[in-house]
């Protein structure tokens, strides 16, 4: 047998999958096109790690581990089932959801950790497949603060409350949950994050307790325990989770921070956390590899009673602390919104592509300065959950508004990315979610509808979609 027809594994890992001819969702090399390569099929380089196109999985929670025993927290082989398969299909990037630096946390019990070396093992498993198909590996760490010993959202969509399904639910001691143990910047009832009180039985959120300095002080030291073991496990990419009402959000915010000790205050206590754990985890993961950063550019409670009273964190703001965190080493920064209240008033700027305005105008900001990091943009398939609405009207059959809806989301991907007119693109990369559970192979759908000629995996080259 020539060598050539061997079929090669990917080398050190301890089980036998076939090395790919081409990186799936990479462009064929040597295919000659008539068109240009759109950037959102480019690689791009961010310090030691090589995209293979500008498509990737965004963190979402699964609620699929195991809440107490010598596997809580461990990731497990529906992990790497989920996960393993948005990478065969040709993401650039997997990143693994919000992963709790402490027991408490955690969004759900069911949620994973990171806290323990026990669970190293698990996260490596997932890792290797991940790379094993030619896609970065990733993980968000995470704190929940206020919203965390809550349960998996169906355990709450099996309950009404009023005639209503609930939203959220409590998880207590029997559920494996922490009630007395949630914290935050503040403590109280009156810091629910849904503001019921503990006896009211709609309520689904646990009280805060706040958090004491020393605490504060703790919780960095175990953020930056958290990503040595993201790199012990191999993992390519760390992200620091400060979005969506969590523990950094609730530092960040002048709505949710009222403290009076060096925590709180002026934006710069505010924002001093978050300072904190980036240098911590800087201090002790290599220089070669990327740390990514998600925010919550406004949490539109600017038109609030709140807002107005205490101000809020709003686009300004995150302007400000890109530039900060930009200086600190962090190499992307993560656009989305909102979450830290339930009182927010969206003000979609009168379109649905709000976030990604948002992420643009943070992007020009940063070029102002001579600031180099990187922009990812959320919710563009926001804009895929609302294709419906997109679709012509009076697309006559399912088919063809799925064709329409594919068209709609190949172009807004591509444009998010593209410079066009002597504009700069409005993001580097962009990060998808929800789509991709409905279709994990969306990368190469997307290529398919660009006219892109980008690789398969080898397993399923016989099934490759016709040339349009």
């Amino acid at each position: 047998m020539a060598p050539q027809d061997i079929n090669r594994g990917v080398p050190n890992i301890d089980y036998f999958t076939p090395a790919h001819i081409v990186s799936p969702g990479s462009v064929v090399p040597d295919v000659k096109s008539e068109k240009p390569t759109p950037t959102l099929f480019k690689p791009l380089t961010i310090r030691g790690t090589t995209l293979r196109n500008r498509v990737l999985v965004a963190p979402m929670c699964q609620y699929s581990t195991a809440p107490d025993g010598p596997q809580i927290g461990a990731l497990t082989d529906y992990h790497v089932v989920t996960l393993g398969h948005y990478a065969l299909k040709g993401a650039a990037l997997v990143m693994v959801e919000a992963t709790g630096v402490q027991a408490n946390g955690r969004i759900s019990p069911n949620c994973p950790g990171l806290w323990s070396d026990a669970q190293i093992p698990a996260l490596r498993r997932v890792s290797d497949f991940i790379k094993s198909q030619g896609s970065l590996s990733a993980i968000q760490l995470a704190h929940a603060g206020r919203k965390g010993s809550t349960c998996a959202p169906w355990i709450a969509g099996e309950r009404t409350q009023g005639g209503k399904r609930k939203v959220s639910v409590r998880a207590g001691l029997d559920a494996g949950g922490w009630p007395e143990n949630v914290v935050g910047p503040m403590g109280g009832e009156e810091w629910t994050w849904d503001e019921k009180k503990l006896d009211d039985e709609s309520g689904g959120y646990c009280a805060p307790r706040a958090l004491s300095e020393e605490e504060v002080g703790q919780l960095v030291q175990d953020w930056a325990s958290a990503a040595k073991r993201a790199v012990n496990a191999g993992i390519d990419v760390i992200e620091i989770h400060g979005a969506h009402g969590y523990l950094i959000h609730q530092f960040l915010s002048p709505i949710t921070n009222q403290r009076t000790d060096k925590y709180g205050g002026s934006f710069d206590n505010r924002a001093r956390v978050l300072v904190e754990i980036i240098q911590a985890i800087r201090d002790v993961i290599p220089k070669t590899m990327p740390l990514y950063l998600r925010i919550s550019a406004t949490e539109w409670m600017e038109d609030t009673d709140l807002g107005k009273k205490h101000g809020s964190w709003d686009v300004a703001s995150s302007i400000r602390l890109s530039k900060v965190v930009a200086r600190l080493g962090v190499d992307l920064l993560d656009v989305s919104s909102g979450g830290n209240h339930p009182q927010q008033k969206l003000n979609a700027f009168d379109a649905k592509d709000y976030q990604t305005r948002i992420a643009s105008q943070i992007r020009r900001e940063l070029r102002k300065e001579d600031l180099s990091m990187f922009i990812g943009a959320v919710g563009l398939i926001t804009e895929a959950e609302q294709a419906r609405g997109i679709v012509e009207e009076g697309a006559s059959r399912p088919a063809r508004a799925a064709a329409v809806e594919m068209e709609k989301e190949a172009q807004a991907a591509v444009g998010m990315t593209e410079a066009t007119d002597g504009e700069d693109p409005m993001a580097d990369v962009i990060l998808v979610a929800r789509q991709f559970m409905r279709e994990p192979e969306w990368v190469l759908r997307v290529a398919w509808q660009l006219d892109v000629e980008v690789a398969w995996p080898n397993q399923f080259l016989r099934v490759r979609f016709p040339k349009l």
